[in-house]
């Protein structure tokens, strides 16, 4: 059955990986990013290949760009099936460091973001009775490691809030899907040079986004009484 599904953070990395293979589904997928020239260029690609698509820019730090890109789902395409709360940054750096304003980056789009998703999406599947939210957190939800304390302790709220929300809904299904080392943008953004040389150190083993495209698939397609509650997905020889 054809869902309609969100996902933030879809212009490149495991969000894109994820539009792309839900799409290849029979899904109609719904992308937002602030990189809105990559949006469309991805959403004319989906589009000539017979797959439906659609796209609007997205802040998920502000809570009315999150509602209107559900507003925006909800006109084109109909109820929201699924949200994916993908968007996330990793400038990492040591405490010391005292990067403060990257640690508020790091709070504001990667906590903040996928509150303001599930804040977007909440009422309409209650209402509805059913629903997904699936949180893309990290194995920094599992366990730190030096220069990533701060994101370390966002992907660990992301798996807190993830489980809370599934407990308090009897029909709304919630997943976390845990990535592992994975090739993407993400290391892009680290601005302190001793986390940039360990994390070229950390990343020489990594799997492709579309290992995690396909947990995510796996998540959606069970019933509406199954919940997949947590999936971790990691290079088979790395040890992290």
């Amino acid at each position: 059955m054809s869902k309609v599904i969100l996902i933030t953070g879809a212009s490149s990395g495991i969000g894109e990986a994820i539009a792309r293979h839900l799409a290849s589904l029979g899904h109609q997928v719904v992308l937002g990013a602030r990189r809105i020239d990559r949006l469309q260029a991805l959403v004319e690609e989906l589009q000539a290949q017979g797959q439906q698509a659609s796209c609007r820019p997205l802040d998920v730090s502000q809570l009315h760009d999150m509602q209107a890109f559900v507003e925006h789902a909800e006109t084109h395409h109909g109820p929201i099936d699924v949200i994916i709360n993908n968007a996330g940054v990793m400038p990492l750096s040591p405490l010391n460091a005292l990067k403060v304003d990257e640690w508020n980056r790091m709070i504001d789009v990667n906590v903040r973001g996928v509150l303001h998703g599930i804040a977007a999406v909440l009422p309409g599947m209650e209402k509805r009775g059913r629903g997904q939210i699936i949180n893309i957190a990290s194995i920094g939800a599992h366990a730190v490691s030096p220069t990533a304390a701060v994101y370390c302790a966002t992907k660990y709220a992301v798996w807190a809030i993830s489980e809370g929300l599934r407990q308090e809904s009897e029909r709304v299904r919630v997943t976390t899907i845990c990535p592992g080392v994975v090739e993407s943008e993400l290391a892009d953004s680290i601005t302190d040079a001793s986390a940039r040389d360990a994390m070229k150190a950390f990343r020489r083993i990594a799997i492709t986004p579309d290992a995690i495209a396909r947990a995510v698939a796996y998540a959606v397609e069970q019933p509406d009484d199954v919940d997949v509650s947590e999936v971790i997905v990691r290079p088979t020889a790395s040890p992290y």
